[in-house]
């Protein structure tokens, strides 16, 4: 390998010119807890580092149309400890909890976590239920793009040469909604996902399910919308029946591969079994939000106590 160039831009347009001016392999620096790993291996190897910890686009948190917009080097802890965001995206913010130990999540990035490509990453399935978008900066100028249309196949994303993800715009809540993400392990922390399963839905004044979205990962070369299983909870009160709906429609669209975590069988099981998890406890968050003598928060009091 040639010698390494490193570059710290302070803003966007210097380093999309130093991306799209590369000869040779130019990555890109946020957190660096998955690139120095396969630096270190050999698996990657850039001519040119751009590190992009210095753009305050990229660094920062915002309300937005009463939303939230990121950037896409906010390291997870960042994200975590802002109070609004993780109330306001209680899922979301289960997912990015889960990416490595307390020291790793000091330095990841939410943007690093969705371009790595991995299948089992575990913000991914939780920002695609949340309808998240992504700003993305090249040559060309910017565009935005869905979350769930970046990753192509494990390590691939679909950004040109020179182009950078920005940020992460995540819209605002309709009243009475709720979202959660949930993996599976063989152990509690410090392990990838057998299988992820984020839900995000919205209820109406009468309980019934107006919006759903559910999404599941390491179950297939990328990370899935499952618009069959969100079908399954829409227009029900999220019942027994609608729940085991969204568990068949889960697991029917699992595409997952054996290894050394699961077999194919296994992860297709798993992943209906995980999704309807997920749904009881947004349901759940769905239902705190009405009025405290609302029969709907007696239900759903009922139904944590099973």
């Amino acid at each position: 390998m040639s010698e390494m160039r490193y570059e710290a831009p302070k803003t966007l347009a210097a380093a999309v010119a130093l991306l799209s001016g590369a000869k040779g392999q130019a990555s890109v620096l946020a957190g660096g807890t998955d690139l120095l790993i396969q630096m270190r291996a050999g698996r990657v190897e850039p001519e040119l580092l751009v590190d992009i910890k210095g753009i305050p686009e990229m660094t920062s948190i915002v309300a937005e149309n009463g939303g939230f917009r990121f950037g896409a080097a906010v390291t997870c802890m960042e994200l975590i400890e802002h109070e609004a965001f993780a109330k306001a995206w209680p899922g979301v913010t289960d997912g990015v909890k889960l990416i490595g130990s307390i020291q790793v999540k000091g330095r990841a990035t939410v943007g690093g976590n969705l371009c790595n490509a991995s299948p089992a990453a575990d913000s991914v399935p939780a920002l695609i239920t949340a309808g998240a978008a992504v700003s993305i900066v090249g040559p060309n100028g910017r565009r935005e793009a869905r979350v769930e249309d970046i990753a192509t196949e494990p390590g691939k994303i679909s950004l040109a040469k020179g182009e950078i993800v920005v940020s992460f715009l995540l819209p605002r809540r309709p009243p009475h909604s709720g979202d959660a993400y949930l993996r599976f392990t063989p152990r509690t922390e410090m392990d990838i996902a057998v299988v992820g399963a984020g839900v995000n839905l919205t209820l109406d004044e009468k309980g019934v399910c107006s919006q759903a979205r559910v999404s599941l990962g390491a179950v297939a070369e990328r990370a899935l919308l499952v618009s069959e299983a969100a079908a399954a909870l829409i227009g029900t009160k999220v019942d027994a029946a609608a729940l085991k709906r969204l568990a068949a429609a889960a697991s029917a669209a699992c595409r997952p591969i054996d290894d050394k975590r699961g077999t194919k069988e296994y992860r297709i099981k798993v992943a209906g079994v995980m999704a309807r998890r997920a749904a009881e406890i947004a349901l759940a968050r769905s239902v705190s939000s009405f009025a405290p003598t609302h029969s709907l928060r007696k239900t759903a009091r009922t139904q944590d106590s099973i």
